[in-house]
């Protein structure tokens, strides 16, 4: 009996447990759908998306390894890591998830390099977590003979609009988003498979060169940040706002690239004096004055099932 509860703890860990995904498929999961902002019901900024039999994991906020294994993925069961940019809070789960993955059975047990893939300055951060580790590193390879391999980063850099993968029929074409002055390298990205397409944005204020590669896109999960007017002018409020998508930018921007289903994602609710923040429900009403097709409001654990039919199934954390 021990062991049969054994067994089906590892399916569902690794992802072997849940429903079977069509060939033409691409199902994403968003793993976390919030800010900088701790919030135990919005993780930080990550993204899953699964085609052709490969795991891509686009960003890795805060709490990504917890909402992994709640949507039953192992962290050692993926198949490249996608970094938009390095902000904190996109990548400070990254050890989390480079570690955690290297760890025995049940979670991890990764024995080959983490394929990481990011813009300017990704190579850097990961030399620089292998330093930070390094204690770690040496005892879980001494004392518990874990494969030194399992920890070491498969690094690629890119610093333009291209292909920076393309296996199984999967294919991942990085584009630059204007996330507004200092704040670059900053990239979305768009997955094909199958005849599908779904496009991140990654962090960004409204960009012609994201519509262009959102063209005729399944799906798209942009940012969205809104304030009340009444804060709007305090200084960090506002660089906020003018580095990120207004409503209206959202909008435009959808309205532009007609997808099947719009997706609102990372969203920066910003509270008034009195603590009231705009409500995601308000934000999408906003964005449906100026975009009239399908809109849904991410959440953490949303699964989206792209195939003839778009399927929403929504699963909230506990």
């Amino acid at each position: 009996m021990l062991r049969r509860v054994v067994v089906l703890g590892a399916f569902l860990l690794f992802g072997l447990g849940a429903a079977a995904q069509r060939p033409s498929e691409i199902v994403i999961t968003l793993l976390g759908t919030g800010t900088p902002n701790p919030r135990p019901d919005r993780m930080g900024p990550s993204t899953l998306v699964e085609a052709g039999g490969q795991r891509l994991l686009i960003d890795a906020g805060r709490g990504t390894t917890i909402r992994l294994a709640q949507a039953g993925i192992g962290s050692g069961g993926l198949t490249a890591i996608f970094l938009t940019h390095l902000h904190s809070d996109h990548t400070n789960g990254l050890p989390d998830v480079w570690l955690t993955g290297w760890m025995p059975f049940p979670t991890g047990a990764r024995s080959l390099p983490l394929r990481l893939i990011g813009p300017r300055g990704t190579r850097a951060m990961a030399q620089g977590l292998e330093a930070a580790y390094a204690e770690d590193i040496r005892m879980r390879t001494t004392a518990e003979r874990l494969p030194r391999s399992g920890v070491a980063f498969d690094v690629r850099e890119f610093d333009a609009d291209t292909t920076v993968f393309d296996e199984g029929g999967v294919r991942v074409t990085a584009f630059a988003v204007d996330h507004g002055g200092e704040l670059r390298p900053a990239y979305g990205f768009r997955v094909n498979y199958g005849g599908r397409s779904v496009v991140l944005s990654g962090d960004t204020r409204f960009s012609e060169n994201l519509i262009r590669h959102a063209a005729d896109a399944d799906v798209i999960v942009h940012e969205v940040i809104d304030a009340p007017t009444t804060v709007q002018t305090q200084p960090g409020v506002a660089f906020r706002l003018s580095h990120h998508s207004s409503t209206a930018d959202v909008g435009r921007i959808f309205a532009q690239t007609k997808p099947r289903l719009a997706l609102l994602n990372h969203l920066a609710l910003v509270p008034d004096q009195d603590g009231r923040a705009p409500t995601p429900e308000a934000v999408a009403a906003a964005v449906s004055q100026t975009y009239k097709g399908r809109i849904e409001i991410g959440e953490d654990l949303m699964r989206i099932v792209v195939g003839d039919a778009i399927d929403v199934q929504r699963s909230r954390p506990r």
